[in-house]
C-alpha cells in the first residue's frame, strides 16, 4: 500500500514574526499569540499541546495533552504519575512540548525540564474537576493492560457506589507537573517556505537570548 501525498501544498501568507514586534520575554510572546488563537475561534482546543518524553524503552513518544496554565515560570499539566508518561518523566525531567495552530499558521517548540507541582496545587485543580473526571482519574490505571473496555466501565460502576455521598480526594499518583522552559521556538508560516523562526534560549543570568533561525 503506498500514497504520494507529494503533491500537497499550501502557501502560508496569514503573517510574520519580526525582531521589532517581540517582546524580550518569550512567555509574553507565547501569552499573545495564545490570545489571538482564542480569538480566532478556530481551534478547538487551543490549549491541546504535544508532550514527547524519552521511554524507559529509550524511544522518544509524542502524545497530546491539556495544557492547564502557563506563567513566567512555565507550562503547567496534569496527568497520573504512575503512567508511562509519568515514568518517562521521572527518569529524564527533559522534555519538549509543542502547539500547533493551524489556522493561525503557526506552531511553537518548547524544550525544558519537568518537575512535580506542589500537593496542594495540584489538590485545587483536582477539587475544580468535575465529579466524572475525578471518578475517571482513579479508575484508570493509566498505560497498563486492561482487558476489555467492560472493566473499565464496570470499574467506574463500581466506584460510584462506593463515593456516594462521599468527598473524592485527590490519589497521590495523580498530579501537575510544570515544564520550566530552557527554549521557546516561535515558528510562524511565510510564503515559498521562507518561514520565519525565532528562538528564545535561557541564559545562565536568566535572561533570554533572541535569534532568528533559517526556515
Amino acid at each position: 500500500m503506498q500514497k504520494d501525498l507529494g503533491n500537497y501544498r499550501k502557501s502560508y501568507e496569514k503573517s510574520a514574526l519580526t525582531e521589532g514586534t517581540i517582546s524580550a520575554n518569550p512567555m509574553e510572546l507565547f501569552q499573545k499569540w495564545f490570545y489571538e488563537v482564542e480569538a480566532s475561534e478556530g481551534v478547538d482546543e487551543p490549549n491541546a499541546m504535544t508532550v514527547s518524553t524519552v521511554g524507559l524503552d529509550g524511544f522518544p513518544k509524542n502524545r497530546v495533552v491539556l495544557l492547564k496554565k502557563y506563567t513566567y515560570e512555565g507550562f503547567i499539566f496534569y496527568t497520573n504519575y504512575e503512567s508511562e508518561k509519568g515514568k518517562a518523566i521521572a527518569q529524564n525531567p527533559k522534555v519538549c512540548i509543542s502547539f500547533f495552530w493551524p489556522n493561525m499558521e503557526r506552531q511553537v517548540i518548547i524544550k525544558g525540564n519537568a518537575e512535580k507541582i506542589a500537593e496542594n496545587l495540584s489538590d485545587g485543580y483536582f477539587e475544580s474537576r468535575p465529579l466524572g473526571s475525578k471518578l475517571g482519574a482513579i479508575v484508570s490505571d493509566q498505560s497498563s493492560v486492561i482487558p476489555d473496555r467492560e472493566f473499565l466501565e464496570e470499574k467506574l460502576k463500581d466506584l460510584e457506589k462506593s463515593y456516594e455521598n462521599k468527598e473524592v480526594e485527590r490519589p497521590l499518583y495523580w498530579g501537575g507537573f510544570i515544564v520550566k522552559p530552557v527554549s521557546i521556538e516561535f515558528w510562524q508560516g511565510r510564503p515559498n517556505r521562507l518561514h520565519d523562526r525565532i528562538r528564545y534560549s535561557l541564559q545562565p543570568d536568566f535572561d533570554w537570548k533572541i535569534e532568528r533561525l533559517a526556515p
